[in-house]
């Protein structure tokens, strides 16, 4: 996992031909491949790829020009000198692999290679990750065909039937006409009163990468709970419904809305009405819950 100071260096050193540079006989000379089998560095691997949320796999998935099932083939470490920036207690290592399956991106040949940074184990020895079956995120390096450049230094995870499903879920979400766009910020806020004390509604609207409208709703109504709902439309909907956990719409909302109203954000109304609204926006949060992480999401 990188910093994104990193990962612009994994890019530079990728695009400028560090792969070129590492010959098969220097990299033979100077580091010596990794050959061995590795079970117990696969099956741990896998392990931890099982116990990804489905906000680490949305992350990876939705930063990715490709991913990519592939068998490691050869791994060579790099010199300190050649992995700036890498974090202690990690390897980048260069891997060989071949595909075994696309998810998703343009089609490409059978030989790949990328850069990745691989923790130690407990000896502060690489694991053996030869045979290995992968997933990968990665992103197209131009003009390098068969050069894959992973949206972060860990963005390669150990491959298991059940992952691959997870994760081809979120690409079916991703590529849907109706997916939910990226949110970038909480926009305006409006609080409606009712004409009984206790009803009323709050509108949240979204700013959104690709401007699509993304609204929230919140009823009160007296003597009953609070509801709330989201709409993917210019209309406010008030029969809309909460999206269901470890869903598209549910990572956009739980792990990008801001802990509360931000100061830039329009606020109409009397302050009763201000802290209405402050209210029922902390009360949908709590509703959609921890946005769990295992790994630092991917900067975009």
């Amino acid at each position: 996992m990188t910093t994104s100071a990193t990962r612009s260096t994994l890019s530079t050193l990728v695009i400028a031909g560090l792969l070129s540079s590492i010959s098969a006989t220097s990299a033979i000379a100077q580091q010596g491949a990794i050959r061995a089998g590795g079970t117990a560095a696969i099956k741990s691997a896998t392990a931890v790829s099982d116990n990804l949320t489905y906000a680490d796999l949305a992350s990876l998935t939705d930063s990715a020009e490709v991913v990519v099932r592939v068998q490691v083939r050869k791994v060579t470490r790099l010199k300190p000198e050649q992995a700036p920036g890498l974090k202690p207690g990690q390897a980048r290592v260069l891997i060989e692999a071949r595909t075994t399956a696309l998810l998703f991106g343009p089609a490409m040949g059978e030989a790949v290679r990328y850069l990745a940074d691989i923790p130690l184990d407990a000896k502060g020895k690489l694991p053996k990750l030869v045979k290995a079956q992968m997933l990968i995120f990665a992103r197209n390096v131009a003009g390098r065909p068969g050069e894959l450049r992973l949206v972060d230094g860990g963005a390669q995870i150990g491959w298991t039937t059940g992952v691959e499903a997870r994760v081809r879920a979120i690409l079916a979400e991703l590529l849907s006409a109706e997916a939910a766009p990226r949110i970038m910020a909480l926009r305006e806020v409006l609080f409606v009163p009712g004409n009984l004390a206790d009803e009323g509604e709050t509108q949240l609207f979204l700013q959104t990468e690709n401007s699509a409208p993304v609204s929230l709703s919140v009823i009160r109504r007296p003597g009953m709970d609070r509801t709330w709902g989201v709409s993917l439309s210019e209309i406010v909907d008030q029969a809309a419904r909460p999206p269901m956990r470890d869903t598209l719409t549910w990572y956009r909302l739980a792990c990008f809305l801001p802990r509360s109203i931000p100061k830039g954000a329009a606020l109409s109304g009397s302050e009763q009405e201000h802290r209405a609204a402050e209210e029922d926006y902390a009360f949908v949060l709590r509703e959609l819950g921890e946005c769990s992480r295992t790994r630092a999401p991917v900067i975009r």
